[in-house]
């Protein structure tokens, strides 16, 4: 697929996935949700990218939906809506289950639904002083796609007053929150951020993507059925090669292969 509201950027290990419409915002249309979730879905068979970050082209990281698009969609039946809904949860579940660490480069304002591309992300890392907010009551809607999402990262309470003021708050709030993990200055964002990256590839990949699936399956089952299935899950890893190659490295006071 030839992408035109993304750019690519692959680095050894790493991918650089960074929304390109600046002149817009990075405001989401139908193209770039279609973009997005293609490029996701290739990252994640991907077996030579282990960490993906998201940011944004310019000095916003994503003004949620298109205008213009918004515009159309009030124009269409409740069927073509639904349809339409389902491609924005069809982009924040590819990016949500990626079995890769995906860190959000959160380089600017945020809004909307560009603050659910936020929520999905494992690791997110802003500036100070900009701005976000839940702002679809603003426009006589609400933030229900995302709110799947939210909820995870900022619990009810917080997610309850966000959605019904539609108030902007800054990224020091956000990280209140717990919808920033941290925040830091510009000039030190890309150093941050790389420090996270390096962190990831001193990890095992099938423990990380093991680690991601244990929280969603904490999520999913009952008590009881969780509990047995960690008991399984680490009886499991324990005997893998990777889970063999990370303590046998340990013991012998060498990094493992996976980080040389």
């Amino acid at each position: 697929m030839n992408y035109t509201t993304i750019k690519i950027n692959k680095e050894k290990t790493s991918c650089v996935v960074a929304l390109n419409r600046p002149d817009v915002h990075n405001a989401m249309n139908e193209q770039l949700m279609k973009e997005l979730t293609n490029c996701f879905t290739e990252l994640s068979k991907d077996e030579h990218v282990r960490v993906v970050i998201l940011t944004g082209e310019g000095k916003s990281f994503c003004a949620g939906a298109d205008l213009h698009w918004m515009k159309s969609m009030a124009t269409y039946s409740k069927e073509e809506n639904i349809k339409d809904s389902r491609l924005l949860l069809d982009l924040y579940e590819t990016i949500y289950t990626c079995p890769k660490p995906v860190i959000g480069r959160i380089n600017g304002h945020a809004f909307g639904g560009g603050l659910g591309l936020v929520a999905v992300c494992d690791i997110t890392i802003g500036v100070p002083g900009k701005k976000f907010a839940f702002s679809e009551v603003k426009l006589g809607i609400i933030p229900s796609v995302i709110s799947t999402y939210v909820v995870r990262r900022i619990g009810l309470a917080h997610m309850k007053r966000l959605f019904i003021t539609g108030e902007r708050f800054t990224a020091e709030h956000a990280k209140e929150t717990g919808l920033l993990d941290y925040v830091v200055p510009e000039e030190k964002l890309d150093e941050v951020v790389q420090t996270y990256v390096d962190h990831l590839h001193s990890s095992g990949p099938n423990a990380i993507k093991e680690a991601k699936q244990l929280v969603s399956a904490c999520e999913q089952m009952s008590r009881a059925d969780f509990k047995e299935f960690t008991v399984k899950k680490i009886a499991e890893l324990r005997v893998s090669t990777e889970g063999k190659e990370g303590i046998s490295a340990f013991l012998e006071k060498r990094k493992p292969s996976w980080s040389e």
